[in-house]
């Protein structure tokens, strides 16, 4: 009988944890003259109720999945977003403060949406430059990578072998994608509200396997 040799279907190595990377569900809108709420420095709206929505389907999408723990950030978007997944698989999410949102310095509290929507000098400048630092105040792109990898890593090491959630944010995805592919450092940024990336990491070794899956959401 002839030997056969079938193609290749992915497996996590030995050793592995298989995380996915949820971006919160869509936030209240900024207001001019008016800012979020503030944790740490961050601004923090809670949900529009098309995120909640969107948490909804992420529920839907994975209350089936096996999943070892729930991960969210500090900034109560997360926790929004992560409850009714959390709620169907009875775990209790946990806090990496690591992956919190990129700190916008002066334009944080909901005005960099508001800059970016006029496209100011400076948000031209961090674009072009793929430097958050540009933004007056804000954290360094580099500073971001920083804390992001050793988040993710922190979470890899607690789940080898195991699939885990993450409920994080647009720019931290973007940042975890553009460091587990070498690509450029803006490459990945704005991953849908809802959307699901997936990261494989072995040791301090990343892996991309997906992102801005969003075949849940309508």
């Amino acid at each position: 009988m002839t030997r056969e040799y079938r193609q290749h279907v992915y497996r996590p190595p030995a050793g592995a944890a298989d995380i996915l990377l949820i971006r919160h569900g869509e936030s209240m809108p900024a207001r001019p003259g008016e800012s979020f709420p503030m944790t740490g420095g961050h601004g923090d709206p809670a949900l529009h109720e098309t995120g909640h929505a969107q948490a909804a389907a992420v529920a839907e999408r994975l209350q089936r999945a096996p999943l070892a723990a729930i991960y969210v950030t500090t900034l109560q978007r997360t926790h929004q977003t992560a409850a009714p997944l959390a709620a169907r698989l009875g775990l209790t999410p946990r806090v990496e403060s690591d992956l919190r949102e990129v700190h916008l310095g002066d334009w944080d509290g909901g005005l960099y949406r508001i800059k970016a929507a006029e496209n100011d000098p400076a948000f031209q400048r961090a674009r072009e430059r793929r430097e958050w630092g540009e933004i007056p105040g804000a954290e360094t792109t580099a500073a971001l990578q920083t804390r992001v990898r050793a988040g993710l890593l922190r979470i890899a090491a607690a789940h080898p072998d195991q699939l885990v959630a993450a409920v994080v944010h647009g720019g931290v995805i973007g940042a975890a994608m553009a460091l587990a592919s070498g690509a450029d450092a803006f490459a990945f940024n704005g991953a849908a509200n809802g959307s699901i990336s997936r990261l494989v990491i072995q040791g301090d070794r990343m892996t991309v396997r997906g992102f801005n899956d969003c075949a849940h959401l309508n």
